[in-house]
Formats: structure tokens, sequence, C-alpha cells
């Protein structure tokens, strides 16, 4: 027999382990909240931007097919910004104590659609040394391009500098406590169903019903009690009715 679980059982068994998937989202927020605030390291931005393009005399002017042209080796740009010819002398100029692939591991090139403007943004722990790093690589990158690709018109458009209140770009304890709360909500809600499916104990009459498809014959009621206030009353009346017999009696 196909066991069908209508959307009243859904709600009866979230319901019932509400608290579960409640202390697993606390839990989950808490954390997040302490790695992003506490453990990982805050990683600063900083960017600078670059454009490249063959010199012209005052007598000539850019042709639509030599733009176009310009735009293609944009691509060609952004791979020797990164390359080992840039990056080792970046290193060597400021001293850098990490190899050249970290450090390209920190840069990022890009370059909006049909652009000759080239997008330097490096990421770093400290704010001052991402600038320096982006500041240094554009100016290797404007002596040693006219040597590689014959192109002898880079200007540097703007230079990174560090603002009086720059902020981290990561983490983002925000975003990573309501991804938390998100996730919580669904391991909670997946514990609290795997909880109600490993539980095959019998508790109402339906479920003997339902489950054992045998019918109930009778239903033992819970019978609660007798308060401790209605014993205390009629211990003295008892006593009373025992004196009295106890006189008759003699």
């Amino acid at each position: 027999m196909e066991e069908t679980i209508s959307l009243k059982e859904l709600f009866q068994t979230l319901k019932k382990r509400l608290w579960l998937i409640g202390l697993i989202t606390i839990i989950a927020a808490i954390i997040s909240a302490v790695i992003s605030f506490f453990v990982l390291t805050p990683i600063y931005q900083s960017q600078t931007q670059i454009l490249v393009n063959q010199a012209k005399s005052d007598q000539q002017l850019y042709t639509g097919t030599e733009v176009q042209t310009n735009i293609q080796l944009i691509n060609t740009y952004n791979q020797i910004i990164t390359s080992p010819v840039i990056l080792d002398t970046v290193r060597e100029e400021l001293n850098l104590d990490r190899s050249v692939a970290q450090l390209k591991e920190q840069i990022q090139v890009s370059s909006a659609k049909d652009s000759q403007v080239v997008d330097l943004t490096v990421q770093d722990e400290s704010p001052h040394m991402a600038a320096k790093i982006a500041n240094t690589t554009a100016e290797v990158f404007q002596s040693k391009i006219s040597k590689l690709m014959n192109v002898d018109n880079v200007n540097i458009l703007s230079k990174a500098e560090v603002g009086k209140d720059i902020a981290p770009v990561k983490p983002q304890p925000l975003l990573n406590i309501a991804i938390a709360i998100v996730v919580g909500l669904m391991i909670g809600v997946g514990v609290a169903f795997l909880l109600e499916y490993l539980d095959n104990t019998l508790k109402t009459e339906q479920d003997i019903e339902q489950i054992l498809e045998l019918p109930v014959i009778g239903v033992i009621t819970n019978i609660k009690d007798v308060p401790k206030a209605t014993v205390r009353q009629t211990e003295p009346i008892g006593r009373a009715q025992r004196t009295r017999g106890e006189t008759f009696g003699s």
C-alpha cells in the first residue's frame, strides 16, 4: 500500500519540530557571525584604470578599423599585465614576500565591452598595500608595453587611492549570516522530516488503523490523579468517622 502524506501532516511535523528547526538556525547564524567577525581576515580592494592605444599625430584621426583593432588587443593586454614579466618587476620594486603566482591571484584585470579602458583591481589584507600594488603594476606595464607590443601611448586614467572610511570588500558578515540562516532552515527542516521518518512508534489510534490496518476496538483513556487538595480535605473526615466508629463500638 502506497503511503501518502497530506499537507496537514507536513505542517504538523514542522510544528512539532519547530524548536529543533529554530535551534539549528540560531546555531548556524551564530557560527557564521563568529567566523565572519573574528576568524576571517578582512580583504581590501583598490582599483586603477589604464587606456592603451596606438599613438597618433595631430593630423591623423582614429578610424573605426583602428579602434576595433585596439579593442581586440585588450585581451592580450590583460594577459600581459598579469604575466611574470610585469609581476616579477612589481614584486621586486615593492619587496613583496610572495611569489608571482600568489601576486597574480590578487590581481584581476577586466574591461568593459567595446572599451579600450582596462580596469586593474587588486585585493590585499592591507588597503595601502593594495593601492601600491595596483599603481606599481600600472606603471610597470606602462613602461614595458612599448617594447613588448610596440605600443607607445599608454595612459593611466586614475590612480588607486586609499580613502578615509575604506571598508573591506570581504568578508560580508550580514550576507554570510543571511546565507547561514537559509542553510540552517534547510538543514533544520531536513532533520525534522528525517526524525519523523525514523520514528516508527504508534502514538494514536489513527496510527494503528493506517499502519497496521487493524480496526480499533476500544481506547483506554488517561485517568488523571486526584488533586492533593482533595485528599487533604478528605483525611479529617475519615479520621472523624473512625473515631466515631470506635466510640460506638466501645
